[in-house]
């Protein structure tokens, strides 16, 4: 009895050895994000990216999120040099080295984050890559965030599109600059964990942002106040992208896997859904809340916006034919992609 027992007791150790072996040999990823931990891009979107990729790999490949390893405009140029594998940028935290990007951005678009991010990627294989803005990483995944709104502190309320003329307002960069210079705001370029701090200090009257970003970076607290255009501003855009070398170095049936299961449309389609699920769940929350108040554009603001949108459509299809690309077959490519989105 004594030996089975010790016998069993030996093989339950040399199988937890081996595990800790296999764990311990399992090639790690390091994730580079600058967002909030509560963000639904590191609660939600990185954790399920990863599972996908230890599920594609059998457990060989794994990954860990870090954050503050750099700013926000600083992560494309980290990944670059290796110092960290993965990480998710905006594109207009680096003007002027992105232009094709903002063919997704443009108002107009109709549907949710998930069909346009599908889409996006779709329109990036067949159209956009050849621009080569990505040159030095890897992009495994397109996205956008859902339509973007203007969300104010309480001493700015807007209930008129001709309210926004000489507002100070937190833009991003991209198609959102275009906007907030089209509305005649003054823009203040701060990247997204520095808007709490930026309107709550009053150093900006608001923000654009899509609805998500009302839980992701606590704006129930410093802005109260949501002006709705249906369709959105504008969207946002973003790119997942992996250090090249880091994904050579993994064995060829581990680059396979990624590639077919995980990396490319898979990811884009996942990530797209988050932004969208959250986008809904902060909507209605906001509706529920009685300390938010939401004014949608009226029919007359929303004909006015789509004659500025037209505009700023105009700019942004010269801009991106000049790099080569045909802008408004994009243009029409994304808009059918969305509408027959699945």
């Amino acid at each position: 009895m004594r030996l089975r027992t010790f016998a069993a007791g030996l093989m339950a150790a040399t199988a937890l050895s081996l595990s800790a072996i296999s764990a311990d040999a399992a090639t790690k990823l390091i994730i580079s994000s600058w967002a909030p931990p509560g963000h639904g891009m590191n609660a939600q979107m990185f954790p399920q990216l990863i599972k996908m990729i230890e599920k594609a790999t059998d457990g060989r490949v794994t990954a860990q999120i870090k954050y503050k390893l750099a700013s926000p405009p600083a992560q494309f140029d980290l990944i670059q040099d290796g110092a960290a594998d993965i990480t998710w940028i905006f594109h207009g935290y680096n003007p002027g080295r992105f232009t094709v990007t903002k063919i997704i951005e443009l108002p107009g678009y109709k549907g949710g984050a998930q069909a346009a991010s599908v889409a996006y990627w779709r329109a990036h294989e067949k159209y956009l890559k050849k621009a080569n803005e990505h040159k030095g990483v890897m992009v495994i995944g397109l996205m956008t965030h859902g339509p973007g709104q203007l969300h104010t502190i309480a001493s700015k309320k807007i209930t008129k599109l001709s309210q926004i003329k000489g507002l100070k307002l937190r833009l991003g960069g991209g198609v959102s600059g275009d906007v907030g210079a089209a509305l005649g705001a003054t823009g203040i370029r701060v990247p997204a964990p520095k808007v709490y701090e930026t309107l709550s200090s009053h150093a900006a009257d608001g923000v654009m942002f899509p609805m998500e970003s009302r839980k992701g970076f606590k704006l129930d607290d410093v802005a109260p106040n949501v002006y709705m255009m249906p369709g959105g501003f504008y969207r946002g855009s973003f790119a997942i992208i992996m250090n090249s070398d880091k994904f050579k170095s993994l064995s060829p049936a581990d680059q396979k896997a990624l590639q077919e299961k995980v990396f490319g449309e898979p990811l884009s389609r996942m990530a797209g859904g988050v932004w969208e699920t959250n986008d809904k769940k902060v909507m209605e929350a906001a509706r529920g809340n009685p300390k938010v108040s939401v004014t949608v554009a009226s029919a007359d603001d929303q004909k006015a916006y789509a004659a500025m949108a037209a505009k700023i459509r105009d700019k942004v299809v010269q801009e991106v034919n000049q790099k080569g690309v045909d802008a408004k077959a994009v243009m029409t490519f994304i808009q059918e992609q969305m509408k027959a989105f699945k």
